[in-house]
């Protein structure tokens, strides 16, 4: 490891620290950098690159992982390209010999994008950026409830001096009343339209009003617009008070979130898989996430890209500016445009040429943290497209009994950052139901059906769907979007709620770390819901870099348990003292969270004590995060973009709905940043309906990676083969092999090629 960045490199010495296991035991959770990150002039010059070639030659490193934003990898890129001259010239001055000149020739670069900014072009998100927009919802929820109590507007200032990413998913999140952001600057006439829009909804009754400002915003004209700016037009026109809130370092700081943990885990195993890959030939790589996979592109080629949306902004190039930053950035920023809006800007007055609809919406299943967020964004998209919406109440049960609301553009005003679900929901499903539920389509003139929850969610419209012979009022489009912390709904990636349970979990393991502290050598034993699907206990494992997580999906016995234990005493003889291991509520139904904390107590020899933690309910969270806000929103304008257009193909001459293909019965599924729609039917095909899971789950791919990090490197000493044996087989009980010649995953791929490094290194 080299600490402090290039000034480390190019000043050498005790800069250089040869890592070992416990380098970076227990930091996964810390915020900010154990190396250090240092600005560097003199790396700038040519000479401070020599005696970073020079430090690097003489600790033996020809290979570089370098973690930063563009300057930092142009920086890198240069240096590479500089690297054969840099050892001529350190030859020629007798500073290094010619043999170590041939030894390292070849200076080997892959870059990894560590940005709160999320301005990197071709990545999907980069490391950071889910972190800093929790602090910045953490600080507006905070706001809000004062904002609220004293009718007041408070100019919340974030980071992004040359990308707006920040203030506009933290508009959309926090039902801010404007944005300014440098891509999208504002209209000459900001100030009056700024004040006419705040003085409109003080007039409705509206109590709280939040801005965002990105600190690089500007107008069109290139000059800058200020939090003291807005706040001064505000007093200027309106005379009312309003309160700044500079975030500024903050935004920065602060445990990682778990998205933030695991996609740095994956993008850290690609890199160094990457960089060990790397030939005389091979051009420098930078690791990207794209469609939640773990990618490698041409270092340069990305780099260019990111300046060239710079230079479009500096020539006041606005559209290209936007356009270079990708369909995910424009697509934010249409939903921010569209969800701010006062009012629906269709009228509700029925013609032939564009026809009107009913929508119905309905929640199914357990809360979960994000549900509200869908239904504000699903309620504001149908009414923006000109159609009627209406709330069921309590699911099946309610539109049973009745309970159907018609709602409106401001009925779903602070709905973004709340729990639990408004609408209210249940588990009843529709088996033995279906006269009554259809009857009560019928009378309330539904043609349109959107529910959202988990599992039980799922079963009830693909149940509608097999129905639709006996009863025509099942023959409407209707489309499931999925809200639940387990993650066990096929067809989508994720579930509305898993990133919130995700983090809740991820919290309670840091917490459990740091109360350990008092304690010598403990192993804590904890348990998470999610039923018989593993995503939240491997998930959480790895984000928490607990040392195993048991789950139902990959069958273990007590054998597997034992071999974990020993893997725990070898780590805690290195002086590791705190131990974490994660099981799944529903793993094995006789290994329970009592037997296990008994059995590794017991292999354990004396070497560790153990203590038992089942989190509960808790893990269901109490505000959503951000992710599952912009993904509840996204999934929620695209199902009501989608209902419309099938709407429009289903209708019959006498009003009435005939939709009997199976792409009018749809799960919508996140697909990496991107909506999918599949038909339920087909999904059946994919499903366990008894253990509710899907039959494959992406996640399962990561399983080894989990394992790759959890043990000990005790486990690879040359000396004790039977023991390298043992974590092989350890590593490849998912069978990811088959799985990589399927779909050629690079998440899966590095595996491989660990395996195969480490039998090579150990002559094995």
């Amino acid at each position: 490891m080299i600490r402090e960045g290039y000034k480390g490199m190019v000043e050498g010495g005790e800069h250089f620290i040869k890592a070992k296991w416990s380098s970076v035991s227990s930091i996964i959770h810390v915020g900010g950098t154990i190396i250090g990150s240092a600005r560097c002039m003199e790396f700038m010059e040519r000479e401070g690159r020599r005696k970073a070639a020079y430090n690097l030659v003489q600790n033996g490193i020809n290979r570089l992982v370098v973690v930063g934003g563009d300057g930092s990898l142009t920086g890198a890129n240069l240096f590479r390209e500089e690297w054969k001259g840099l050892l001529n010239e350190l030859t020629v001055s007798g500073k290094i010999t010619v043999q170590q000149k041939e030894k390292f020739n070849d200076l080997h670069v892959v870059g990894v994008v560590g940005s709160i900014d999320n301005d990197f072009c071709g990545t999907d998100v980069t490391i950071g950026t889910d972190t800093a927009l929790q602090r910045i919802t953490e600080a507006i929820d905070s706001i809000a409830s004062t904002a609220y109590s004293h009718q007041r507007i408070f100019i919340m200032e974030v980071m992004g001096r040359h990308c707006g990413y920040l203030a506009i998913i933290s508009g959309i999140i926090s039902e801010a009343d404007y944005v300014f952001c440098p891509e999208s600057p504002p209209p000459e006439d900001w100030h009056e339209r700024l004040c006419e829009k705040l003085q409109k909804e003080r007039n409705t009754g509206q109590r709280l009003n939040i801005i965002i400002v990105a600190e690089g915003a500007n107008d069109v004209n290139g000059a800058p617009i200020t939090a003291e700016i807005v706040k001064k037009v505000i007093h200027d026109v309106l005379n009312w008070e309003s309160r700044i809130t500079v975030l500024g370092h903050v935004q920065r700081g602060g445990a990682p979130t778990a998205f933030d943990r695991i996609v740095a885990c994956r993008m850290g195993a690609e890199a160094t898989i990457a960089v060990l890959e790397s030939k005389s030939d091979t051009s420098p790589q930078v690791i990207v996430m794209v469609d939640n996979c773990i990618k490698r592109i041409p270092l340069m080629e990305a780099v260019k890209k990111t300046q060239a949306v710079n230079l479009a902004m500096k020539a006041r190039n606005w559209a290209t500016a936007i356009e270079l930053r990708g369909t995910a950035f424009q697509e934010n920023l249409k939903a921010l445009r569209m969800l701010s809006l006062l009012k629906p800007p269709k009228s509700t007055e029925p013609n032939r040429d564009d026809p009107h609809f009913k929508v119905g919406v309905m929640q199914i299943g357990s809360p979960a943290c994000g549900i509200n967020s869908a239904t504000r964004s699903l309620v504001r998209a149908t009414l923006y497209n000109g159609d009627e919406i209406y709330a069921i109440s309590k699911g099946l049960t309610g539109l049973m009994a009745g309970e159907v609301m018609k709602m409106n553009w401001r009925d779903v005003i602070g709905w973004c950052s709340q729990g639990g679900a408004f609408l209210g929901m249940n588990r009843i499903t529709p088996e033995g139901k279906f006269a009554e539920i259809a009857r009560r389509l019928r009378e309330f003139k539904i043609q349109a059906l959107v529910v959202i929850g988990g599992f039980e969610a799922y079963r009830t419209v693909l149940s509608f769907a097999m129905e639709r012979s006996t009863f025509p009022e099942f023959c409407i489009p209707m489309v499931v979007i999925p809200s639940t912390i387990s993650n066990n709904i096929p067809g989508t990636d994720y579930s509305v709620g898993s990133d919130t349970s995700l983090n809740e979990i991820t919290k309670s393991c840091d917490l459990i770390r740091n109360a350990a502290r008092g304690y010598k050598k403990r192993v804590f034993i904890i348990e998470t819901m999610g039923g018989s699907c593993g995503y939240l206990a491997t998930m959480a494992a790895m984000a928490s870099g607990a040392d195993s997580a048991y789950i139902f999906e990959e069958k273990f016995r007590v054998n597997d348990i034992q071999r974990d234990c020993h893997n725990m005493v070898a780590k805690m003889n290195e002086g590791i003292e705190r131990g974490l291991v994660l099981r799944c509520e529903c793993s094995n139904k006789n290994y329970t969270a009592n037997f296990m904390e008994r059995l590794y107590e017991e292999e354990g020899n004396g070497n560790f004590s153990c203590r038992t933690n089942i989190l509960g309910h808790m893990q269901q969270g109490g505000y959503p995060s951000p992710f599952d806000r912009c993904t509840a929103t996204k999934m929620g304008i695209s199902c009501a973009d989608f209902i419309r257009e099938e709407m429009k193909k289903c209708l019959q001459p006498d009003g009435t709905m005939l939709a009997t293909t199976k792409e009018s019965a749809c799960m919508l599924g996140i697909m990496g940043p991107k909506c999918k729609f599949t038909p339920v039917e087909d999904l059946s095909k994919e499903t366990d309906f008894h253990h509710r899971i899907p039959k494959t789950q992406w996640w399962m791919e990561l399983r080894p990676l989990l394992k790759v990090l959890s043990i000990h490197n005790s486990a690879y000493d040359k000396k004790c083969k039977c023991t390298l044996t043992s974590s092989l087989q350890y590593i490849s009980t998912t069978d990811w092999k088959n799985a990589s010649l399927k779909t050629c995953p690079r998440n899966v791929l590095y595996l491989q090629m660990i395996v195969e490094l480490l039998i090579r290194e150990f002559e094995f």
